[in-house]
């Protein structure tokens, strides 16, 4: 007897969103778009900067998250998890933490960027330590924003704030996979990057 295989295809076929999903998965575009649109019929000579606004950060989003999202799909692919799980992981040490530090101050892009990398990354193998680190250096030790603070508040400034921001940064990220561990792991759900890439 043969298998039947429209059967197979229905099963596999991932179910589609109803309405309310969609505009609850979207709820912050169609605000803002509600929003703009609103602005233009009721109060037009007030509509004009914040509708270029609005598109000139549609833009902006477009020429980040599009070329990010093609690197992480494609680091995904190229890099073994066994390679991140080494150097990120939870066995890494101080050598996860050194590279999650370099990692997390090394890039110039907005803090959104880090979100989906470090979902990537934890779900590929690494430590909850590093992906705190990451993200933590990813906001406050930026090498560019580094150098700007000791260019307008000096670098005994920016010195003293880096000495402060490091060790609280992996305090925090050794705290929070503390109490994953003590909770019982993590458990997350990464199907929204999975779709990604």
């Amino acid at each position: 007897m043969k298998p039947d295989l429209t059967q197979q295809t229905q099963q596999e076929k991932p179910a589609r969103k109803t309405l309310k999903q969609w505009l609850l998965e979207y709820r912050l575009a169609l605000i803002v778009a509600a929003v703009d649109l609103l602005m233009w019929i009721f109060v037009p000579a007030q509509a004009a900067p914040v509708m270029s606004n609005t598109w000139d950060c549609l833009i902006e989003l477009m020429v980040i998250i599009i070329p990010v999202t093609v690197l992480m799909g494609l680091f995904e692919v190229w890099v073994p998890k066994q390679l991140i799980a080494k150097y990120l992981g939870h066995e890494s040490g101080w050598k996860g933490i050194l590279l999650a530090l370099l990692f997390g101050a090394a890039p110039t892009g907005p803090l959104y960027i880090a979100f989906p990398i470090a979902a990537m990354l934890l779900k590929n193998g690494a430590s909850p330590l590093n992906i705190i680190i990451l993200l933590n250096a990813w906001a406050a030790m930026k090498i560019p924003q580094l150098l700007v603070e000791a260019n307008f508040l000096g670098p005994s400034f920016m010195l003293t704030r880096l000495a402060l921001t490091l060790p609280v940064t992996i305090l925090i990220g050794w705290l929070i996979q503390t109490g994953i561990k003590r909770s019982g792991g993590l458990d997350i759900e990464l199907t929204e990057l999975e779709s990604i890439s």
